[in-house]
């Protein structure tokens, strides 16, 4: 058959009658390519046929681009190794053929395939610039990347053992291979804990490291009152710690009171600060004040065991250092602030922490907190999201005080952003934030990928409607500011893949829990990491 020159007019059918025929005739030559011997290559002469065969067509703009098309399609399928990708898989049959007729995956697998036919189709009757015939090459390798997505759909991909984000695997923590020690507390010796630097995440941390002291020095810990510190009950589970260790190695404040009213008062033997600078402890007179509000009196004085301990340069202490240093034989010691504390670093931060026990983690979430981040998963994001932290407030100044900053403009944060949600193919993004709605709004707008908008979904304000908080607002935890905190940390810890804000102990938090939980993935990462900010403010 004759093809019609550019002047030549044609019918659709005729065209797509022609197309068929190249596809076929495309077809025949790779079927009878691959049975002949491979030929030697000459250079030369391989560009003198190329050029009598392209004048010998003499083909119409948009065959050529279909022709282009087509082969590139053909390149791209020879090319595939699918026989090798997935021979090292074990994959059950009921995967790729399911018993009950075509899943949802696959029908929107042929939607796909067919929306492709027709737009090839509809490339073969237009006329392109290179600018329009780059943009379709652009859309058909994003639709056929959604065609891959839908035939491996997230079922599929949990059987082939793949799900977790994209190529956004889960961090295997090898939990067998922790380094632990037994927490087994003397009978009526007693550590209580002082944390007062910072906020709640700084506590909770300061928490956690007062667990190790207490099983160091083999005491039961004392959560203190939440009219000295915060209100722990309310935010995470006390009594699951206990049932962790199999044994009570930690108290609630007023079971420490019961238990030692007996004595007619409430007092601490030993007070031992960890840093004696710049201030020991951080005890001013406000704190001794609510110390002897809540009945407790102080023997001694204030001291520390290290004269010359700095939290601006904590040096690294051993296990058995801490055990010779706070050794005592006193029924009740107090020791604070240890948040700052560098004691067996990499033994306290391995997942599940320095301690023997039973479960995943020792500081876990109130229960209520737990299932109310559960219930808003599943109503608002399903299983495959990206968390963000993103801490604007009072962050400018204390990041242009680092070198680097961690203050990011918020057109270079949306690339940062952008580029792994890509990765992770995610389609909606939790975001956990102080910033103002100018920011946030900035930020919305410029998060697009592949013409589309990636929604940020936050918490909404209470809602009769909506049972997802239900729990909380039964057990009168609504609108407490430290419980909403928690729960922010609870849904980003359940995401597929995290992205933090560097320097905050919020995101420290986030990090401990998904270390523990098993949630960590291999693209978790503080935003914009190993980048610096393409503009810094002066200093005042």
């Amino acid at each position: 058959m004759e093809r019609p020159s550019s002047s030549s007019s044609s019918s659709p059918n005729e065209e797509e009658d022609d197309l068929q025929n190249l596809l076929d005739e495309s077809d025949s030559q790779i079927e009878a390519a691959e049975q002949r011997p491979p030929p030697t290559f000459d250079v030369e002469t391989l560009r003198s046929r190329l050029r009598r065969s392209f004048f010998k067509l003499n083909l119409t703009k948009r065959q050529c681009i279909v022709i282009f098309l087509s082969l590139l399609l053909v390149f791209v399928y020879l090319s595939t190794d699918l026989t090798n990708y997935f021979s090292s898989v074990k994959v059950p049959d009921s995967v790729f053929r399911p018993n009950h007729g075509p899943a949802e995956s696959d029908l929107r697998a042929l939607y796909l395939l067919r929306k492709q036919e027709t737009d090839l189709s509809s490339l073969w009757n237009r006329t392109l610039s290179v600018s329009d015939m780059k943009s379709a090459l652009f859309r058909q390798m994003s639709l056929n990347r959604q065609i891959q997505n839908a035939l491996l759909s997230p079922r599929k991909a949990e059987s082939l053992g793949l799900y977790g984000g994209g190529s956004c695997r889960r961090v295997d923590q090898k939990l067998l291979k922790r380094k632990t020690i037994q927490w087994k507390p003397r009978r009526d010796k007693f550590l209580f804990a002082i944390c007062l630097s910072g906020q709640m995440s700084n506590h909770l941390i300061c928490l956690e490291k007062h667990m190790f002291f207490a099983a160091l020095l083999k005491r039961t810990l004392v959560i203190p009152s939440h009219r000295f510190d915060y209100h722990y009950s309310r935010i995470i589970d006390i009594d699951r710690t206990n049932t962790c260790l199999g044994r009570k190695v930690v108290v609630s404040f007023e079971e420490f009171w019961k238990s030692r009213k007996k004595h007619h008062h409430v007092h601490i033997d030993r007070f031992i600060c960890y840093f004696s600078k710049p201030e020991p402890c951080y005890v001013d007179k406000e704190h001794v004040a609510k110390l002897k509000a809540l009945g407790i009196t102080i023997g001694g004085k204030v001291d520390s065991p290290w004269e010359e301990e700095d939290i601006a340069k904590p040096s690294n202490k051993t296990a058995e250092e801490v055990e010779r240093s706070f050794r005592s034989d006193d029924d009740v010691i107090a020791i604070g602030d240890v948040f700052y504390a560098n004691v067996e670093r990499d033994w306290v931060m391995q997942p599940g922490g320095p301690l023997a026990h039973k479960c995943k983690t020792l500081l876990e979430p109130n229960r209520l907190i737990l299932l109310t981040a559960q219930r808003f998963i599943q109503t608002f994001l399903g299983r495959n999201y990206v968390a963000l932290h993103l801490r604007r407030h009072g962050f400018l100044k204390f990041c242009n005080a680092k070198n680097p900053s961690c203050f990011y403009p918020i057109p270079q944060a949306a690339h940062c952003i952008a580029r792994l949600v890509e990765k992770v193919d995610a389609p909606v993004i939790y975001l956990s934030t102080d910033a103002a709605e100018s920011e946030t709004g900035l930020l919305q707008s410029l998060l697009i990928i592949n013409g589309k908008t990636v929604p940020f979904v936050k918490r909404p304000p209470r809602d009769s409607a909506e049972k997802w908080d239900a729990l909380l607002y039964r057990h009168g935890l609504e609108g407490d500011s430290q419980v909403e905190a928690m729960l922010d940390k609870t849904i980003c810890a359940m995401s597929s893949v995290f992205i933090g804000a560097s320097g905050s102990t919020f995101t420290e938090d986030i990090l401990r829990l998904r270390k523990d939980w098993g949630t960590a993935s291999v693209c978790d990462e503080y935003l914009c990491q190993n980048e610096q900010p393409n503009f810094i403010a002066d200093h005042e």
